[in-house]
């Protein structure tokens, strides 16, 4: 069993919790978009599989794994006024300012894998301005040698471009990475590029739905720490 050197992250519901950041935030969004047109905003959130009254994306919704072109395209489709690329532009300020609810203390869980000497990255399907914003905003952006999203070159999960990306970055075989991700499109790509695959239960997907793709389910990345250490060799 190789020894890991490097970790990357998703984003959404591995390093913020995924409801608690952007189910608050798309109500709002929602909201603001429709200005008091409540059947434009049942039409938005459908659109989005999101549940406006609670306030949370359902389960199967495309928005927990898809890209911000997606998101883009489908509110798109309901508002014909819109000129997709300011729509895309729009949603991706606003996702830039959106207030994120971390999975755990995000400085000191990171900073303490960093501390054992791995590289640490990012790979997230938003963008990769909104990805650093967000990081940005709770203090955590300098911890990470690499950030990638999908608009940086490498394609968007579950196509394993970011995650070779990173490997190459840091000059690492893809064997000693490890992926963490919320879904089953981080853990498809994790196997793609040849990476472990750690999945963690911050975002939507529950255990079963993701222990038949991934080598270990945990319950957020605070538990990474004990599961290096309990690791061979």
């Amino acid at each position: 069993m190789s020894k890991i050197a490097g970790i990357l992250f998703d984003k959404d519901g591995v390093l913020f919790d995924f409801q608690k950041t952007w189910g608050t935030w798309a109500a709002g969004m929602i909201t603001d978009i429709a200005d008091g047109d409540l059947r434009l905003a049942g039409r938005l959130a459908n659109a989005l599989d999101f549940d406006l009254q609670m306030q949370a994306f359902r389960p199967d919704s495309f928005v927990i794994a898809g890209t911000a072109q997606q998101v883009a395209d489908a509110l798109a489709a309901e508002l014909p006024e819109w000129e997709p690329s300011a729509l895309f532009t729009h949603l991706k300020d606003e996702t830039a300012r959106a207030r994120q609810v971390e999975a755990v203390p995000l400085k000191p869980t990171l900073a303490g894998l960093k501390g054992r000497g791995l590289r640490l990255g990012v790979a997230t399907n938003d963008t990769e301005d909104a990805a650093k914003a967000n990081i940005a905003s709770v203090g955590a952006l300098d911890v990470f040698d690499f950030v990638a999203g999908s608009d940086s070159g490498f394609g968007a999960k579950p196509e394993p471009g970011m995650l070779l990306g990173f490997a190459e970055a840091m000059d690492l075989h893809p064997g000693t990475l490890v992926m963490v991700g919320d879904s089953t499109h981080d853990m498809h790509a994790a196997k793609a590029a040849g990476f472990t695959r750690v999945a963690v239960l911050t975002g939507v997907a529950t255990a079963a739905d993701l222990a038949p793709h991934s080598d270990v389910v945990l319950p957020n990345i605070g538990a990474l720490a004990d599961w290096l250490d309990s690791r061979p060799g």
